[in-house]
């Protein structure tokens, strides 16, 4: 049974602020202005997503560490195209009490300045090297834009970022490919389909070489990043004097990385998988996987709670995340809660269930139900929660995918860009003249080129740049942003 989207799509602004309030994912009434309240079950989901980052952290050689979350303006000012690209989104931190700091400091936008200058410290020799760590983190960015829970915030609450340093370009680019390798990872325990590209010059991380973003697709047809990676080569090592002794005792500056992630994972998670009744969760990342819904009935011979509760702890010994739901309300307000709240499994249980040693399971991304056997039942829920972890990735796929659209001029892009929807693909000669001039026709940024190069190239053969009329080197991507 399909189930109706119209609401979340066609109105999804007014959709999804409803339902981080009402799913108590956060509470937006804290008296500054994006800066808001995790509640409880918003950060239980947002817990179990870091969990997955952490073990990929883990597995790839990662070590955790926890930094300050102030900055001295000294440390600050030594890269100068960061602070430039920063200058208008920090909070300064300008007195102490009554007295005025002799050093003003700069709540962390990113965390480059505030590490770098111990990595001068700690990496010595080239058997530091690799160097990797991360840290997930509070991070401040005065935001002049409209605010959105968990996508555009001043205080950006779970930030991840990991910085690398190497002794080659090289081994810093394989970084590059690790870090999507872990992206890939996290996105997929999300059901997230995304794409790639790499940024155009004028729109890259401050201080970078070069940047690629990941991009998801929103309902509402805009595309929403979720993951950056930046290869800073040695610019920062050169602001920071962050040198090793190569192995022929000479000197040398390391080569960075970095990459970041936030809780807009969470948000796009939110988003894209969501319907009309509110959430649907990734069983991966979901609270509670299974909820299980005693229904007793006055005058019934058997207990159905005690029934339910067999039921949870065998589920449990399984490595299922179950609830049992025993408040004493109506059921049909017990399934408006935890359909609302996206638990991606229902267990409903009534007396003749009992008596006939079944269950009826009602999934939350189609809202089918059925009914198995208590002998069947462990097996009957694996099978049905990987089906859903499928089809919420096989449905965002095809949202993704119905949304890109390749044309060869301006005037195919905007009668794409009419219902101002989606990814619009046009050949580009490279200039950064020719790539703003359609910025601006377009009224939509430039995302980039697609990720790795040799994908930035398939499909330009005989292609000119609609602007300049030169042969094209580029197929750019330009959509409207969060």
């Amino acid at each position: 049974m399909g189930v109706e989207r119209k609401r979340w799509s066609e109105a999804f602004s007014e959709w999804y602020n409803e339902v981080i309030e009402t799913a108590g994912i956060q509470d937006k009434r804290y008296p500054v202005k994006g800066m808001n309240i995790w509640l409880p079950y918003g950060l239980r989901i947002m817990r179990n997503i870091e969990r997955i980052i952490h073990s990929e952290m883990e597995r790839t050689g990662h070590n955790e560490v926890l930094f300050p979350a102030l900055v001295p303006e000294t440390e600050f000012q030594k890269e100068a195209e960061h602070i430039v690209g920063f200058e208008d989104e920090v909070y300064w931190v300008t007195h102490a009490g009554r007295d005025p700091l002799d050093v003003k400091l700069v709540l962390r936008p990113t965390s480059e300045t505030a590490m770098y200058s111990m990595f001068s410290l700690w990496i010595r020799s080239h058997a530091d090297l690799p160097f990797k760590v991360y840290q997930i983190v509070n991070v401040y960015r005065y935001e002049t834009k409209h605010t959105r829970p968990l996508i555009r915030v001043r205080e950006i609450s779970r930030f991840f970022e990991a910085h690398t340093a190497h002794d080659s370009f090289e081994d810093a680019e394989k970084q590059i490919k690790e870090d999507l390798e872990i992206f890939d990872n996290v996105a997929k325990a999300l059901a997230l389909p995304y794409i790639v590209s790499k940024r155009p010059e004028w729109d890259k991380f401050p201080g970078a070489y070069y940047s690629v973003g990941a991009e998801v697709m929103m309902p509402d047809g805009r595309t929403l990043q979720i993951g950056t990676m930046h290869n800073y080569r040695q610019n920062f090592a050169k602001a920071y004097d962050i040198q090793y002794e190569t192995e022929d005792g000479e000197h040398e500056y390391v080569h960075q990385t970095t990459f970041g992630m936030s809780e807009r994972l969470l948000a796009a998670t939110i988003g894209i998988h969501g319907d009309d009744r509110g959430m649907v969760l990734p069983p991966e990342v979901a609270p509670i996987q299974v909820v299980i819904v005693p229904i007793p009935k006055k005058d019934a011979s058997v207990d159905v709670f005690a029934y339910a509760e067999d039921i949870a702890d065998e589920l449990r010994k399984a490595g299922f995340r179950v609830h049992v739901d025993e408040r004493d309300i109506r059921p049909g307000r017990k399934f408006y809660d935890w359909e609302l709240k996206g638990v991606p499994l229902r267990v409903e249980v009534g007396p003749r269930d009992v008596a006939g040693r079944k269950a009826v399971l009602a999934r939350r991304d189609t809202l089918e139900k059925f009914e198995v056997g208590r002998d069947e039942l462990v097996d009957a829920v694996r099978k049905t929660l990987d089906d859903v972890q499928k089809s919420l990735f096989e449905r965002a796929s095809q949202l993704l995918s119905s949304h890109i659209k390749r044309v060869e001029t301006v005037e195919e892009a905007k009668e794409v860009f009419e219902d101002r929807r989606g990814i619009v693909e046009i050949p580009w000669c490279g200039s950064e003249e020719c790539g703003l001039r359609m910025e601006e026709e377009l009224d939509a940024k430039m995302l980039g080129t697609p990720y790795p190069e040799e994908k930035a190239r398939e499909g330009t053969e005989g292609k000119k740049c609609p602007i300049c009329g030169r042969e094209a080197k580029f197929i750019a991507r330009f959509a409207r942003t969060y």
